[in-house]
């Protein structure tokens, strides 16, 4: 979803919309696509703007909508509706970002807001279908970086929101394709370094290092523990091996490999690190 925030006031100005009210009617745009339209135009009327503007917004947003949801030169019929209330420097601003992106998926959403005051310019979020909210969103801000130094400079920025794109990824089945296609494992690593005690921990993150560096995906137990539950926590996410370093292999320069699957452990020469 593409917009600029000149549009969303250029279309506020057309809709008499008095400018010490513009961030009362952002805010609620903001939410539409979350909450109904009855309740979009009582919180315009009650944040001060008039029935009158309240109904030709509500008005502009159903068309647009619909639109939206008919998917067929989406940008091209919404650049026409906006065309009589949106000032055509804005419009060209649009235009070239769609011409340089070259892209299917990027649509104009005239009534992208985006919520945060600072965004001086083009807005874009990442949307799918059937999920409120965003899996990531950003803009175009010109005085942020300014509020914190000396000098005013342009900037545009992006954000992803992790949980949610996992969310998706999981109701897709999308996790599953990539175990089938050998690209994702299931297990977390292939060995668990436990932690013996306080004094160990920089050994046991050393030892992390020496595997990795052998090619092996390797995770540090996060804290001094007792030994059965670093072994309990390695199998519950399914890592395959565990590498002791206890007060023994600390003073012999070795280290106790164990296969969670086989039962199997030995002793191996901290030089000569590999796994069972």
């Amino acid at each position: 979803r593409l917009n600029h925030r000149d549009v969303l006031y250029d279309i506020l100005n057309s809709f008499e919309i008095a400018a010490e009210k513009h961030s009362d009617a952002l805010s609620i745009i903001d939410k539409l696509d979350k909450i109904s339209v009855d309740d979009a135009r009582q919180e315009l009327i009650s944040r001060g703007i008039t029935e009158d503007s309240a109904d030709r917004l509500i008005k502009l947003y159903e068309e647009a909508l619909t639109v939206w949801n008919q998917d067929t030169e989406t940008n091209h019929v919404l650049m026409g509706i906006v065309l009589k209330m949106v000032n055509l420097n804005t419009l060209e601003k649009l235009n070239q970002i769609l011409n340089l992106a070259q892209n299917p998926h990027l649509m104009i959403y005239p009534f992208l807001a985006r919520g945060l005051s600072y965004y001086t310019g083009a807005i874009f979020e990442i949307n799918v279908p059937d999920l409120a909210g965003s899996l990531g969103g950003g803009g175009r801000y010109d005085g942020l970086i300014g509020m914190f130094g000396k000098e005013q400079i342009p900037a545009c920025g992006f954000s992803l929101g992790l949980e949610r794109i996992l969310v998706v990824m999981e109701e897709r089945g999308m996790f599953q394709k990539l175990v089938d296609e050998g690209k994702l494992k299931l297990d977390s690593a292939d060995v668990l370094v436990t932690v013996w005690n306080e004094e160990s921990i920089g050994e046991s993150l050393k030892l992390a290092a020496e595997l990795r560096r052998k090619g092996f995906r390797v995770l540090v137990y996060p804290e001094v523990d007792k030994l059965g539950k670093q072994m309990k926590y390695a199998s519950g996410i399914k890592t395959k091996y565990v590498a002791i370093l206890g007060d023994d292999e600390l003073k012999n320069g070795q280290v106790t490999i164990k296969n969670l699957e086989s039962g199997e452990q030995k002793q191996i020469d901290r030089d000569k690190l590999e796994l069972v």
